[in-house]
């Protein structure tokens, strides 16, 4: 049998192909209502640590990671705000591994609604009585009995079964910070405050993930531009000149 014949080419005719860029995966999320309800049946089928986290990742839209890693120190209930510094990840081997956040805008402040503050409280007050009265809370906010902190596993474990018990479509942890985008966008909330809210490092990468969910916003922009220039012709006379104040 001939050795199979070689011939070398002056150059890779590969070398400058433009590779397309590949499909984002999907992005599921759950309507007001069926988050509205999930939340419900964890705060009154369980009361438990899980239900306080949901209502957190759900509320802010922080990352899971973000949550397993927040630490007493980082929260202030009086402010209603809390300080994302770590993120705690399950890394060789499921070790877990409590980093930072990628970003500077990911290390941020997050505001805190009623209803997310009323969670950390319950999360505040089940530690006190722990740890008693008297003892300053220093550890992690969400965490084992003993302290030890949540694996992120069982966060994605627990969000399917309960969200399964009462009929509601299965989706991934991060859906949930999905959902949180999603509901602000559509209730009207300015891309910027979205953005800033999800601590995303810049505006343009709010708008590439949710742009899809901007067209109510600029019809409602345009209808409100209409609206200003509308009572301006009215409230000017129909010469176009400004009456005196």
């Amino acid at each position: 049998m001939h050795a199979a014949r070689q011939r070398s080419i002056p150059d890779n005719p590969a070398r400058h192909a433009v590779l397309g860029r590949p499909t984002a995966p999907e992005r599921l999320c759950r309507s007001p209502a069926q988050a509205a309800a999930f939340l419900r049946h964890n705060r009154t089928a369980y009361a438990d640590v899980w239900a306080d986290a949901f209502e957190v990742l759900l509320g802010t839209g922080m990352r899971r990671g973000e949550v397993l890693g927040l630490h007493w120190p980082e929260v202030h209930l009086q402010e209603k705000v809390l300080l994302v510094r770590w993120n705690l990840t399950a890394v060789d081997n499921n070790r877990l591994f409590p980093g930072h956040p990628k970003t500077r805008a990911g290390r941020n402040w997050v505001s805190l609604s009623p209803r997310v503050a009323q969670a950390l409280g319950r999360r505040a007050e089940a530690a006190r009585a722990a740890l008693g009265p008297q003892a300053p809370l220093e550890g992690l906010v969400f965490c084992r009995p003993d302290g030890s902190p949540l694996r992120p596993q069982p966060v994605l474990v627990t969000l399917h079964r309960r969200a399964a018990e009462i009929g509601l479509p299965r989706i991934g942890v991060h859906d949930l910070r999905h959902t949180a985008a999603t509901i602000m966008i559509s209730s009207g909330v300015p891309p910027a405050v979205v953005s800033r809210t999800l601590r995303h490092p810049t505006l343009s990468t709010t708008v590439n993930l949710y742009g899809h969910l901007l067209p109510h916003a600029a019809r409602d922009a345009v209808r409100a531009l209409g609206r200003a220039l509308e009572r301006a012709d009215r409230d000017h006379g129909p010469t176009g000149t400004a009456r005196a104040a």
